[in-house]
């Protein structure tokens, strides 16, 4: 399938109503379409696995397009210079997310570039940090806890900053990696009360919640589940 006929795919789908959704999403100066996420996937599914399509969607700058263009990249044929790439282009945290949990998290260079980009400048690209920091705790099942535990110097410089898209992915961070295991359940509780003690309403907010899920009987039991497996 060649560039055209993608886009034809995404534009007659596309509702121009949407488009007035996605600012009540935090979804602002895109460049977009209209399409909802399962619209996206289910052309995806049509076209399947197509690297250079892949690219060529990521180029138009089309929101749908660069979802799209996640769900049939190659994880396979992902560099540090496709990383990098895509990483500055990020304008949107659905963007950001996609893009982190289909294709940055199988990067053997995942685990690095959670560390680099956590510490950048850049909205975005310091949230892509945390949330690949959330989505390795998720998907990468042979990491022992040290290797996640690494993580925990960036979440609590991170836990400072009052940025909206970085507050909320330092969270979700410590809320993934609190549920992998009871050990690890135990040494994110232990983080957040940290985090807390720093005394930032940013901070005081991403302890709060984090502590609200880990502490919740539902979630402690769930994870004594995982041990008795």
């Amino acid at each position: 399938m060649n560039l055209d006929k993608a886009l034809q795919l995404l534009e007659d789908q596309a509702d121009p109503a949407y488009l007035k959704k996605l600012a009540h999403f935090n979804i602002k100066n895109v460049q977009a379409l209209g399409l909802r996420v399962p619209q996206i996937r289910a052309i995806a599914k049509q076209i399947k696995s197509n690297h250079s399509l892949a690219l060529e969607l990521w180029d138009t700058k089309i929101h749908e397009a660069r979802l799209l263009a996640c769900f049939i990249a190659n994880p396979k044929l992902v560099d540090e210079a496709f990383m990098e790439h895509w990483v500055n282009d990020f304008n949107a945290w659905d963007i950001c997310d996609q893009v982190c949990a289909t294709i940055f998290v199988h990067s053997p260079l995942a685990y690095s570039k959670a560390m680099a980009w956590s510490k950048h400048e850049k909205e975005f690209i310091k949230r892509a940090g945390f949330v690949l920091m959330a989505c390795l705790s998720i998907h990468d099942k042979k990491a022992d806890d040290e290797s996640i535990m690494q993580f925990f110097p960036a979440l609590i410089e991170g836990a400072s900053d009052e940025r909206n898209f970085v507050k909320k992915a330092v969270n979700w961070a410590i809320r993934q990696i609190g549920k992998r295991n009871l050990n690890l359940h135990k040494q994110a509780i232990m983080l957040a009360e940290e985090i807390y003690l720093m005394d930032l309403p940013a901070a005081k907010w991403i302890a709060n919640d984090a502590l609200k899920e880990l502490k919740n009987e539902k979630i402690m039991e769930r994870i004594k589940r995982k041990v008795n497996k």
